[in-house]
Order: structure tokens, then sequence, then C-alpha cells
């Protein structure tokens, strides 16, 4: 049994869910209202007890298993999901004896970092030397309750007061230096406090604890202002974005994250009611943070200082959000009747331009919806990118007008929507004054696909082609996954990934031929198990990818779950190879299967929603009833298209086996 299984097997889904929703009991399940989405009447919101799984039959329209709950509702990823989950169940994950005691000597700092961060708040909070910085605090109008939700505290303006206080309490020198919280002498003289004299701001993972320290001077003469801790083993500044272990929740609610400069502004937008708001930790958004906040929400803000220096950074920030967030594959139409893939991006990434000399709270004090009003007029990153790079070019000149469309282009074909991207594409002819046709030509001629030509893993080698019905047994059995494989969605999941696995390009031609017939392409809300999700959300990154090598997809799954891929990809080793064309074909049908296999539970789970509204004589029996139906047409509909596709490939592997093609 895998870790992931066995989790399982020890929690119960009604406990987990039971802490942010309230359920009620209703036969052998239970109902409440959905955590995801808001203004809704009637409870849509189903844990099924019997299958240990969740779906919400309302807006949100998702379901699938306790990691996939805990993922969506605290925006972990997959790894840190297993981790929470696992010590709750009281399972011990078993790490390589070298990252075991990796693990000790980070716990051993993080419990540190807490300690420090007591430390400080205690000397705010009651020591007479903390009066100036409780002053500067009275003039920022924090109140006593936002100081305490954030730890907020004081450091003596003293050269070794914290390493005297913690050397008399057992802790070591090395340590306090493994933390950041004191510095080497290069002479080999005593460490010293790192923090003197400023006002503590703890900084906390995603988790809650604290991992390192921003810390403001609170004299005039004091350099740098803000002074933050050192590169640790916990601390990592461009991984971590301040605030996000309160804002997370808020972010989901809205669907919306608002990304600010300082800890300040998060702080008081947080005590004025404006909190999906977080802080950047440098000068620019790092990829990393970037995919961190794209597990919660694809609508990102920039709300940063409108100076020149901001406006850099928000183009340095936005360059990298390009390069880091998901793009999805979208087939384009060739000059020649072909059709081409490209990459665009899947994010709605906006800029607010704050008023100049005015920072978050300055309006947030003008109330929310002074605020509101800023984050709702906000532009599109096209419009920044047109002001910003033409403001620094001369598009009277042909290098001008050269340059301008070298930085755009490449902005434009990030635009999914083609209506939105002609607009653009007709505003840059009139600013720079040249024919739209040609820079419709540079469009299409500079563009190399970053797809480029599929190739099959070398690895990836599949029988001849499966009949409909459930994949065989000998094709896809991976001990990875453990035995809740056996259902039948979950072995249609994993023949879906294994297939993509085996080669690459599938997926977009798929997702082609369904969207031919007016069936959406395979997405992350076809799967319900929760790693067969984080697996197909790097899949998805992976296929457009230049290189799509096994080793790089260990890699972007982690370790949690690279020895499922590697299992999956195995069980194709050997195997007598097909034709790619039959390779897509199979995923189609192998898609359409699984979406029948997910709309014929969604009615059978709904049955008990009907017949609850019907005992109680809810007026929501109606809109059962309709929600039924819909479904049973999209199930006529999918099975009269995979009996299309499969019909076609029977002829076709008949038509093989006697030499016909």
């Amino acid at each position: 049994m895998s870790t992931v299984d066995e989790v399982k097997a020890r929690l119960d889904i009604i406990d987990v869910v039971s802490e942010t929703v309230t359920l009620k009991k209703s036969g052998r399940n239970f109902i409440g209202f959905c955590p995801f989405h808001s203004n809704t009447k009637t409870p849509s919101f189903v844990v099924f007890s019997e299958t240990q799984t969740w779906r919400c039959f309302g807006a949100c329209a998702e379901g699938g298993d306790i990691f996939s709950f805990v993922m969506k509702r605290e925006g972990y990823g997959f790894k840190e999901t297993l981790e929470a989950l696992a010590e709750r169940a009281g399972i011990q994950l078993d790490p390589a004896p070298q990252k075991a005691d990796q693990d000790k000597e980070l716990e051993k700092l993080s419990d540190l970092n807490a300690a420090a961060a007591a430390y400080f708040h205690n000397l705010l909070t009651n020591s007479v030397a903390g009066a100036t910085a409780r002053a500067y605090l009275a003039t920022r109008e924090l109140t006593s309750e936002t100081i305490a939700t954030f730890q907020l505290g004081y450091a003596l303006d003293e050269w070794d007061a914290l390493k005297k206080h913690f050397l008399e309490r057992g802790y070591s020198e090395p340590a306090l230096l493994a933390a950041g919280l004191i510095i080497d002498r290069e002479e080999g003289s005593p460490g010293y406090d790192r923090f003197r004299h400023r006002l503590m701001i703890p900084i906390r993972n995603l988790r809650g604890r604290v991992i390192g320290f921003g810390a403001r001077a609170l004299a005039e003469d004091q350099v740098p202002k803000y002074l933050n801790s050192p590169q640790t083993k916990l601390f990592d500044k461009s991984a971590v974005l301040y605030g996000l272990d309160l804002a997370r929740k808020h972010i989901r609610q809205a669907d919306q994250v608002v990304i600010v400069e300082g800890y300040m502004d998060v702080i008081q937008a947080f005590q004025r009611g404006a909190r999906n708001l977080v802080a950047q930790m440098g000068t620019a958004l790092t990829e990393q943070q970037l995919k961190t906040l794209r597990r919660i929400t694809n609508n990102f803000v920039l709300a940063l200082d409108s100076d020149a220096a901001g406006k850099a950074a928000t183009l340095r920030g936005l360059n990298v959000a390009r390069e880091a967030l998901d793009r999805e594959t979208v087939p384009v139409p060739t000059a020649r009747g072909l059709i081409r893939y490209e990459g665009r991006l899947n994010a709605n990434i906006r800029l607010a331009s704050l008023p100049p000399g005015k920072d978050p709270d300055d309006i947030l004090k003008e109330g929310l919806d002074a605020w509101q009003a800023i984050i709702d007029n906000s532009i599109p990153i096209v419009d920044f990118y047109f002001q910003a790079v033409t403001a620094k070019i001369d598009l009277d000149t042909a290098k001008g007008k050269s340059a301008a469309v070298r930085e755009l282009i490449p902005i434009l074909r990030d635009i999914s929507n083609q209506v939105e991207r002609a607009h653009y594409l007709q505003k840059l002819a009139r600013l720079i004054h040249v024919d739209e046709r040609t820079l419709m030509a540079e469009l299409k001629s500079s563009h190399t696909s970053r797809q480029g030509k599929r190739q099959p893993l070398k690895e990836a080698k599949i029988e001849s082609i499966p009949q409909p019905g459930l994949p065989p047994e000998n094709v896809v059995t991976s001990q990875a996954a453990g035995p809740a494989t056996d259902t039948p969605s979950s072995k249609l999941e994993l023949y879906c990934l294994s297939l993509i696995l085996a080669n690459p390009s599938a997926l977009a031609v798929a997702n082609e031929t369904l969207e031919k017939q007016n069936v959406p392409g395979l997405g992350v809300n076809d799967f319900k198990r929760g790693d067969h999700k984080e697996i197909f959300k790097s899949l998805q990154l992976w296929t457009v990818s230049q290189t799509p090598r096994l080793e790089i997809l260990a890699e972007m799954v982690g370790e949690a779950l690279s020895p499922q891929v590697e299992d999956l990809a195995s069980q194709w080793h050997n195997r007598p190879s097909t034709s790619l064309e039959n390779i897509d074909r199979d995923l189609s049908i192998a898609i359409l299967r699984l979406r029948l296999q997910n709309v014929n539970e969604q009615i059978n789970e709904l049955t008990f929603l009907q017949q609850e509204t019907v005992v109680k004589g809810l007026e929501s029996v109606r809109s059962y009833t309709e929600t039924v139906e819909r479904y049973k047409q999209q199930r006529k509909q999918l099975e009269h298209i995979r009996d299309a596709l499969s019909l076609v490939g029977k002829r076709r592997l008949e038509a093989n086996q006697f030499g016909a093609i």
C-alpha cells in the first residue's frame, strides 16, 4: 500500500471537511454549502462517505478525494498536502537517512525561530525599551489585535541581548548562526545580534511556521530601512511571499491575489479588511513565488509603486510571470491549412496604478470601496507593456519601430483570445504606422513553436490498440498508485496519464480531436485523485516544453510523486510499438470513457439529492432534476463520439492487418 492510500485508509474525509464546512447527514452521505464559492442558496456540496470523495454540484462543478480537497482548500502543493495529512494520520514518512537528519535540523531551526518571535513579541508588548516601537505602531494606527495576529516584536538596542538570552536557555551559538539571528565576526570574535533597535516582523511559511524575520529601522539614521534574515536552510526569500499563510483562504474566496511591495502594506490592509494581499520579498517577483500563488488563483493584480523604480520592478516581475506561469496548448491554423500548437499564457495578470506618493494604506484609510476601485480599474498586462515599451523607444525611426515589434510581438502571442489579439495588433500598427498585414506576417513567421516536433519517449512503447472498455489489466497496473487504483475511474485516470507519457504530443492532438466534436479537452478536473491531478498539471507543462524528457517530469512532480511517474512510464517498456496516430486516438477514446465514468457517477450521486429534496419538499428538486437531465444528454453525446472514434480505429486496425494501409 502506498503512503497516499495509507493516509486515506486512516483518515475519514468527513472529519477533514467538517473542519471548514458545516455538514448535515443525508442518508449515507453528507451535504452542505460549498466552501469554494459564495452566493448560493442551495446546499450543493456533497461528501460521499462510502467512496471517501466530495463533489460540488453548483458553480464549482469540481470534486475529488481528501487530497484534492485539502490542496484546493489550503492552496498546498501535493507534497505539502501529503506531509500535513500524514502527520494528522500519525504516519511517519520514511525519508532517506540523510534527509531524516536534515528534517531534524530544520525542525530545530524552526523551533528556534518560533522562540525568537515570542521573545521579540514579549519585548514589544511588555518592556520599557519597547516604547519606541509601540509609538511607531501607534502612528501606523495598528491595533493590539493586529499586532498579536502578526506577532510583531521589538529587538533591543544592544549588541548581544538576544544571544545572551538564548545561550542561557541552552541554545548554541552555531544554532543562532544557522538561524540567521546572530552575525559571526570575521576575526573569530564572538558573534553579535543581527537585529538591533528594530521593529521585528516574523515571516512564516504556508503552514504558519516562522522561518525568518523582516526588521524595520526605528531610528532615522539606521540603514538599511528594512533588513531581512539572511538565506538559511529554512528561509529562501525568492520562494516566500509575506502574509500568504493568512491571505491564502481570502485569495481563494476572491479568486484573486493582490501583490504589494512591503510588509506594512499587507499588515495594514489586513486590519482594514483587504485580506487577499501578499508582499514580495525583494525587488521583483520570482518564479517560485508565482508558482506558489498559481496553485490558489489564476488572477494576479500587481499594486506596486508608481515611481520609476517601481515600474522597473513591475516589468521584471511580469517578464518572470510570462515565463513561469502555466500555459495552455491551443491549435492554430497555418497558411497551408495545417495545424500548429502554441503555448498561450493561462493567467490573468493586471496592473493597479497607485496614485503618486500613496501606498495601499493611504488609499485604504479612505475605505474599502476606494481600494477596490483601484483594483477594479487595474489594466491588463498587455496595456502596461505597450506603455512601458513605447515610452523608451523613438517610434519615428525604423530602428525604434523594429525594437517595438521585437518586444511586443511575443506579448501578443500570449493572448489566447483572438479578438483581443487582433485589437492589440491594430493598436501596434497605428503606433508605429506600419500596415497591419505586415505585423500579422511577423507574428506568424517569427513564431517558433514551444512544443516543437514531438517524439515519444524512448521507453514509451505500447502494444496494439485496446478496444473500448476498461484498459487491459496488463497495460497499466501501477504499483506506486496503490490499491485504490482498482476502481474503474482510477484505472482510466492512470491510463490517460500513461498514454501522454508514451507520446507527449498526444494530449494536444487528442484535445483537438475532442474540440472538433464540441467536447472540452482533458483538464485537471477530470481527475478525482489528488496525486493524479498533480501529475497531470505537470504533464500539461511538460508536453509543451522543448525537451519532454522523463527526468525533467520527475523533477517537476517532486520526490513524492516521481516514483509513480517512473512506474507509469515503465509499463510501456519493451512492448511492441504502434503508430503515434493510434496513441492520439486511443487517448481521445480514453478521455471520453473517463468522462462517461464520471458522468455516470454524478448521475448516481445526484439521485440521493433528489430524494432528499422530495422528502423535505424543497424547491431545489427541480434544479437537481434539470441537472440530471443535462448529465444524461452529455452522456448520450459522449457515447456517440466514443463509438464513432472507436469504429474508425477498428476499421483502420483491420485495414492494417490486411495490408490495406
